[in-house]
Parts: C-alpha cells; sequence; structure tokens
C-alpha cells in the first residue's frame, strides 16, 4: 500500500481530526450515547448484563442462575448462560466491575456495556479512511468512508441501539488483514485470533489468511496457523482452566453452530413450506453444507495479483459464502461485510449497489422481525410486550415478507462472490476507481 508504514495520515492528505471533522466525531458520539443508554435487545442485553456480573463476582457465566434479585426491575428468571468463548465475558465482568457494581442503575450499566462496541464504531471508520489513503484514494473518498462508517444506520442501530459486538469482530478481522499485508503474521494471527473468538463468523478469513501465505514458501503458511492455534488456545481454552468455569454448554452443544436454524437464512424460505425444521433430525446435513461451500470458495483464492484489494476481495467472497450456506444468520453478522465491501466499493472493484446490499437488505428485514420493538427492554419493557403482542397479530403475513427479504439478500450476496472471485475486477463504476465514493 502506498504511504508510510508509521504514519497513514500522509503530508497534504485529509486530516481527520480538523475543527469540521471534530463536529461529525462528535454528532456520531451523540448518536450514539442516547441509544446505548435507552435502547437494549430484551435477550442479548439481558444475557450480557448477568453475564458481566457473574464474572465480576467471580462466579460461573456458564451455568444460567436466577438473578432477579440482582436486577430486581427487569425480568431476570430462567436466565440461559451465555454461549459466547471467554473474551467477551470477560470484558463484561470488568465493565460490571466499574460501572454496576459501583452505581445499581441498570441504564448506566447499559450503557457502559456498549462502550466497547462504540469504540469500535469510531475505531472501524478510521482505519478504513486510513486503509483507503494509503491505497491511493483521493482525501474526499476516504472522509466520505469515514463519515459512511461514523453515521451509518445499521452499524449505529445494531451496535450501539442493539448492543450486539459485530462492530469489534469487523474491527479486528480489517486490522488482521491490514497486519498480514504488511507482513507482521504473527500479530496478524493473534488479531485474528481474538476476532473469531469474539465471534466465529470470522472464521473463513484463517482461510484466506493461510491461502495468501501459500502463495508463497508454505512456511510462513504454517506459521500463522500455529499461532492462530496457540493464541485461540490462550484466549478461549485457558479461561476455562483458570477460573475453574464449566465446560459442559460447549462440550454438550459442541454442535450448536449446525444445529440451529433461522433468521436471514434461507431457512426463513424453507419454513414457508416445512415448519417446524427438526435441525436435529434428518435435517442436520443441511447445517453443514457450508463446509464444503467453503472448501469450494477456497480453491478460487489461488487467483489474483497478490495485493491489499484483492485480499480483500477473497475475504469478503469466503465470508459471504459462509453466510449465504448457514442454516442459521443473525442480521447482525453482516456487519463483518461492511468495511470490506465499502474499501472495494471505493476502489471501483464493486458497484453501489453492493454496499447499499450489505446494510440495507439486514436493516429491513430486522424491522421485519420485530427487532425494533425488542430495543425497549431496558427503558420501556411494559410497552415492549404489548407492542409484540400486536405485532403478532400479522406474524403470518411477515413470515412472506421476511422469505421475500432472504431471497433478494441471497441474490445480491452471490452477485458479489462472483464479482470478487472474477478474473477480471468486475462491477467498475468509473474509469478512475478510487473516485467511486467522492461527493
Amino acid at each position: 500500500m502506498a504511504g508510510s508504514a508509521s504514519s497513514p495520515w500522509a503530508t497534504g492528505a485529509w486530516q481527520p481530526f480538523a475543527t469540521p471533522d471534530r463536529r461529525i466525531l462528535l454528532l456520531s458520539i451523540a448518536v450514539q450515547l442516547p441509544l446505548a443508554l435507552l435502547l437494549g435487545h430484551s435477550y442479548d442485553m439481558r444475557i450480557f448484563m448477568a453475564t458481566g456480573y457473574l464474572v465480576g463476582t467471580g462466579h460461573d457465566p456458564y451455568v444460567a442462575q436466577h438473578l432477579s434479585t440482582v436486577f430486581p426491575h427487569m425480568s431476570f428468571h430462567d436466565m440461559t448462560a451465555i454461549g459466547y468463548s471467554p473474551p467477551w465475558p470477560l470484558v463484561l465482568g470488568l465493565l460490571y466491575r466499574v460501572s454496576y457494581a459501583l452505581v445499581a442503575n441498570v441504564l448506566i450499566y447499559n450503557l457502559v456495556l456498549k462502550v466497547p462496541v462504540i469504540a469500535a464504531t469510531v475505531g472501524l471508520a478510521y482505519l478504513v479512511a486510513a486503509l483507503l489513503q494509503n491505497l491511493g484514494a483521493r482525501p474526499a473518498v476516504a472522509r466520505a468512508a469515514w463519515v459512511f462508517l461514523l453515521l451509518n444506520p445499521a452499524l449505529l442501530y445494531f451496535g450501539a441501539a442493539w448492543g450486539q459486538i459485530d462492530a469489534i469482530v469487523a474491527l479486528l478481522s480489517l486490522w488482521a488483514l491490514a497486519l498480514l499485508y504488511a507482513r507482521r503474521w504473527a500479530s496478524s494471527a493473534v488479531v485474528l485470533a481474538l476476532a473469531v473468538c469474539f465471534k466465529p463468523t470470522a472464521l473463513p478469513i484463517v482461510i484466506v489468511a493461510v491461502a495468501y501465505l501459500l502463495r508463497g514458501s508454505w512456511l510462513p503458511a504454517v506459521r500463522y496457523a500455529a499461532v492462530f492455534v496457540a493464541a485461540v488456545l490462550l484466549l478461549y481454552v485457558a479461561p476455562f482452566f483458570v477460573f475453574g468455569w464449566s465446560r459442559a454448554p460447549f462440550l454438550l452443544h459442541w454442535n450448536s453452530q449446525v444445529a440451529q436454524s433461522g433468521r436471514m437464512s434461507l431457512m426463513a424460505v424453507v419454513r414457508l413450506f416445512h415448519d417446524p425444521l427438526p435441525m436435529q433430525q434428518r435435517w442436520w446435513l443441511l447445517g453443514l453444507v457450508w463446509v464444503p461451500a467453503l472448501a469450494v470458495g477456497a480453491l478460487a483464492l489461488r487467483r489474483g495479483d497478490g495485493g491489499f484489494t484483492d485480499l480483500l476481495k477473497k475475504a469478503t467472497a469466503l465470508v459471504l459464502v459462509f453466510f449465504l450456506t448457514r442454516t442459521w444468520l443473525a442480521e447482525t453478522n453482516v456487519i463483518l461485510l461492511l468495511p470490506l465491501v465499502l474499501i472495494l466499493t471505493a476502489m471501483g472493484e464493486l458497484d453501489r449497489r453492493a454496499l447499499w446490499a450489505v446494510w440495507v437488505l439486514p436493516l429491513v428485514f430486522t424491522v421485519a422481525y420485530w427487532s425494533p420493538l425488542r430495543l425497549l427492554f431496558p427503558s420501556f419493557p411494559e410497552v415492549m410486550d404489548k407492542s409484540l403482542g400486536l405485532a403478532m397479530h400479522i406474524q403470518g403475513a411477515m413470515l412472506y415478507v421476511r422469505a421475500a427479504l432472504v431471497i433478494a439478500w441471497q441474490v445480491a450476496g452471490w452477485w458479489i462472490v462472483v464479482a470478487c472471485l472474477r478474473r477480471a475486477p468486475a462491477l467498475r463504476v468509473r474509469e478512475h476507481p478510487v473516485e467511486a465514493l467522492a461527493p
């Protein structure tokens, strides 16, 4: 990439801390803070709050407990244990210690738990802008991408409002790819391991990284894989032994990633004709379709010029193959693709329609799934319950709406996969590609 390795903001380039842009940054934060304070998903944030308390007080977060006496104003009966690997529960425990343990206010606790997501959203905007300038994009293009991420409705909704951590995964994954291209292989492997341990949605990028290194000698690829595995053991496995946490949820539900079905996957269409769909019985093979799909996709990784844009195209394609062939895809997971597709759009490798599809379709889908109503949980739980009850009257019609949106997502997704894996750059926007996002 062009530019200085020590300072991504080259002389004469756009300066992101100038006074007008500080106002945009403050606007983004000013929008996110009220969302983070007042809103939160009724399932995810309840689990995150409970997990923070359990870890912060020395309890086992992987053993379900009734915590209605700890959070008296919320419904914490019949709690389930968190399904995330240790890095995120450890962060939640630390956040509990500096918030609810000091001031027992649920709304403040709700806000503090989202601080890492807000920070990741801001960090993602700056990282994308820096990478674009290093790729030779004009300052106007880098700034447009920066503003896009700071104020993107899907990113703010799924992060600050909902409370999901996909922005953290996206930031770590893109950083790992940048480190890989800069030949800092060990650092890249550790950062990517952290991303995967936060959420396994980043797992296909490991295949991309190993395939990228295999273009040269096999030894760097082996070392990368070894460092990655060692980091996963340290981040994922070691905490269970260090803190004495129960491993039963992971041992008993090791196949949870292939036994779930629904949300934004093709199962939303299948369920129109066959519902319920018992994945644990004769349909369980559908949960493994992504395995051969990734294997086939990996074969296409041998082609390309080896540049950073090429690396991003392969990462985008393989993550999409993973998402499109799974039987479960939460709409929040698509945030992982947003910075990758944004950079490719700015560089003229993808049409702007691809960028719109990546964030608009998941956002519309989550509205059709009544998720905005579930975000009323921290501040207006009674309104949430009544609204969801009224929404059930048109639940049958919404099944068809969601199925139509999933079909649109599949068409757009495979279109982007083909565009990313073709030999010739596809869907050029302009003759001068780095001007694709220029105002």
